[in-house]
């Protein structure tokens, strides 16, 4: 696809950002389905003037928002979505007609990496390691989208756990039980555990024997979901494996998350099969 006045362009806002696989699977998506699209990333500090100069060249369509922006970015839009809303944060911005509205993919991410990976969530009993701004995004996901009624949310910083807890509970009528995330805790809680949803940094590359979970802790009926991604098989995921858990490993959110934000800019279904092939090459 040549590159002219008619191209649209989206890009990922954040610092850092070179390292990012976002460049390489959007574009390669553009041009598997032949869109007049073009993806960059931008460096950026000062997020309200690079959201004000986005606003000012016509044919900006959208970004992704990493960190640090993703709740920086907020009041700088003309509209959030109830998800986004609720949980705080943003991950994507969709430029249309001159209004700039403000989503959540990492929720939707999750959310499809569990169903595509066959997870019955409804009913079942779900702990969440974690309280940072990644947990939040799954929690809210859980609580509105997948319409689950509990959740045990574990996590190293009390306040930031109590007040998560309750804006859940608040925002969508879920019981949540938030404790703190230790052995003991795990020990009296996963057993009757359905899914185990990890949202901490622990096992991330380069500290990769790092897991929150004591092997001897886990048993064969559990689901993991680790949203780290890189490595692609953390040191919770080698374990729940080797006990014989289900496992989704974090490029499945990754990718989900990537997809809907493409599906938000282009009105296409994204060619997952080829964003897939693009992140699977990086880890290879």
């Amino acid at each position: 696809m040549d590159i002219n006045a008619q191209t649209q362009f989206c890009g990922v806002i954040g610092n850092p950002v070179e390292h990012s696989l976002s460049p390489a699977i959007h574009n390669a998506a553009f041009q598997k389905l032949g869109l007049n699209f073009v993806y960059l990333a931008f460096r950026v500090e000062a997020i309200g003037d690079a959201i004000r100069g986005l606003r000012a060249l016509g044919n900006f369509r959208g970004a992704s928002v990493t960190i640090p922006h993703k709740v920086a970015a907020v009041p700088f839009l003309d509209a959030v979505e109830p998800t986004a809303r609720h949980i705080g944060a943003i991950n994507t911005i969709v430029a249309e007609g001159g209004t700039l509205t403000g989503y959540n993919t990492d929720a939707t991410g999750a959310l499809r990496a569990l169903r595509e990976g066959g997870v019955a969530l409804k009913g079942r009993q779900v702990v969440m390691l974690g309280s940072g701004g990644a947990a939040r995004a799954i929690a809210f996901a859980l609580g509105t989208e997948a319409g689950i009624d509990r959740l045990s949310l574990l996590g190293i910083d009390e306040r930031e756990r109590t007040v998560l807890a309750g804006d859940l509970q608040s925002k969508t009528g879920m019981t949540v039980q938030a404790l703190p995330l230790d052995e003991g805790t795990l020990r009296e809680l996963l057993p009757g555990t359905h899914v185990l949803i990890h949202c901490t940094p622990m096992g991330m590359s380069p500290n990769v024997q790092g897991t929150a979970v004591p092997a001897t802790l886990l048993h064969a009926g559990l689901t993991v979901m680790d949203i780290v991604y890189n490595p692609r098989d953390t040191q919770l995921l080698k374990d729940a494996k080797a006990i014989g858990c289900r496992t989704i490993p974090g490029l499945e959110m990754f990718l989900h998350q990537a997809a809907a934000q493409f599906e938000l800019w282009t009105n296409h279904t994204a060619p997952t099969d080829v964003m897939r092939a693009v992140l699977e090459s990086r880890f290879s």
